[in-house]
């Protein structure tokens, strides 16, 4: 599973992540053009989402995910060499597009290549470390970006954003895919088609309450990752005066998540307790209004994680090779509208609350879930 482990890797370091908000504002862009390109981004995403699923389950996965960072490859490239709002929402138009195609397909390949192996009860395990690797390849990306942008400025950012995907792309390449080789596809009589799959993944939700019950458990969980964009305004109002603390506060809760990925595979018993537990920390990190209190919020987000990642395995368990990347791809679409409702419900309460009370009640709906997982295992 190295090469797995690389591909998440290299997918995420990229040294215009950190400061790709900065080049925006650098070539003249408000921040009102900023924010629609953020919505542009995400409506590209979950609109790609289903189709992508249906496109891995009729093709080539492999080849998929050779082709997602060749095509967001190309929209760093635009950003880089025409900086102008038309090349912004290009590259965001093309970043979305890649995300999208490999979502589903990742997952599915993965679980299926294990389980060919007699190794698919490591799912959890395996997956997860490529989730924690992929957040670790963030944090080094902005540590790093430090010296290349003081040597070269967002031109060098840039050269170096467009190269790494070619790197990710010829991993992909070389990881194995056998499907059809002895797998339940050899029973059919013919391909499948668009309709036929995405009418078995369907199916697979509607006749199984588990697999509904798990796919938007998912879904559902995904609020704690949307709300990390806003962190940085939850620790300046922390941090009060000393805003030099910022960068460092934000970053805890990104080795929660790396930490939380990394120990997927260990007591998956305790779902809806972690889950509890992560909410209840998170809101009392938020209301503590101090940095202090993001320590119990990197906690949270730890555990969050780790409930993601636990939930997604016990669907994969479920569902049939044919139309697993549809189903996968169906929660990613759910992913994308709970973070646009997230968006927009923390865009409206800012109007009149301040982030930690926000932060606060964001933990109430993950309360919830966990309440009506509980005694409710997979």
């Amino acid at each position: 599973m190295r090469k797995v482990y690389a591909y998440a890797f290299l997918t995420d370091f990229i040294l215009l992540y950190p400061v790709y908000s900065l080049l925006f504002a650098e070539t003249g862009l408000s921040a009102a053009q900023i924010s629609t390109l953020f919505i542009l981004w995400s409506s590209v995403s979950f609109l790609l989402e289903i189709p992508s699923g249906l496109l891995a389950d009729l093709f080539s996965r492999r080849r998929l995910l050779v082709l997602a960072p060749l095509v967001t490859g190309l929209g760093y490239g635009l950003w880089t060499f025409a900086p102008s709002y038309p090349a912004f929402a290009a590259g965001f138009v093309l970043w979305g597009a890649g995300g999208a195609l490999a979502s589903g397909a990742q997952e599915a390949l993965v679980y299926e290549e294990l389980a060919r192996l007699g190794a698919g009860g490591s799912y959890p395990r395996v997956f997860g470390r490529a989730r924690a690797l992929g957040t670790t390849a963030a944090m080094v990306s902005s540590l790093v970006a430090v010296p290349v942008m003081a040597a070269g400025g967002f031109l060098a950012l840039g050269i170096a954003s467009v190269v790494v995907p070619l790197f990710t792309a010829a991993v992909a390449w070389s990881l194995p895919e056998h499907r059809g080789e002895g797998g339940e596809d050899e029973d059919e009589d013919e391909e499948p088609g668009l309709r036929a799959v995405f009418r078995d993944g369907l199916a697979q939700v509607r006749a199984a309450p588990v697999v509904r019950r798990l796919l938007l458990g998912v879904v559902l969980m995904s609020g704690f990752s949307a709300m990390d964009e806003y962190l940085p305004l939850l620790a300046a109002e922390a941090s009060g005066s000393a805003l030099a603390l910022v960068p460092l506060l934000v970053l805890l809760p990104s080795m929660g998540d790396a930490a939380g990925g990394w120990f997927a595979g260990r007591g998956g018993s305790r779902l809806s307790v972690a889950l509890a537990l992560a909410a209840l920390l998170l809101a009392a990190g938020a209301v503590v209004r101090h940095p202090l209190g993001f320590v119990p919020i990197g906690v949270a987000f730890g555990l969050a994680q780790w409930a993601t990642v636990v939930t997604e395995a016990r669907l994969q368990d479920r569902l049939s090779d044919r139309s697993r990347a549809t189903v996968t791809s169906l929660s990613g679409f759910g992913m994308e509208v709970v973070a646009v409702m997230v968006f927009a419900a923390y865009g409206l309460g800012s109007l009149w609350s301040p982030s930690w009370l926000l932060f606060a009640l964001a933990a109430l709906p993950q309360l919830l879930l966990a309440l009506a997982l509980r005694g409710r295992r997979g």
